[in-house]
């Protein structure tokens, strides 16, 4: 979202903090009551295999129960 400042300068501001967008559909049907989507909870997890990965050796196996 652009806009002109006080000053007269070309300003932006992301449009999802202001109420241009409409609001998230996640938001709405939820109303509040999770506050974790789902995509970020798989991105999470698949950053910390990523990190699990990147600590272990590459040429020895983990031991698993």
């Amino acid at each position: 979202m652009f806009f002109f400042a006080d000053d007269g300068q070309l300003t932006s501001l992301p449009s999802g903090w202001t109420d241009v967008d409409p609001p998230d559909p996640f938001d709405a049907i939820s109303a509040g009551r999770s506050p974790f989507r789902v995509d970020d909870l798989l991105a999470l997890a698949a950053l910390i295999d990523g990190m699990r990965q990147a600590g272990q050796p590459r040429d020895v196996n983990p031991i698993t129960p």
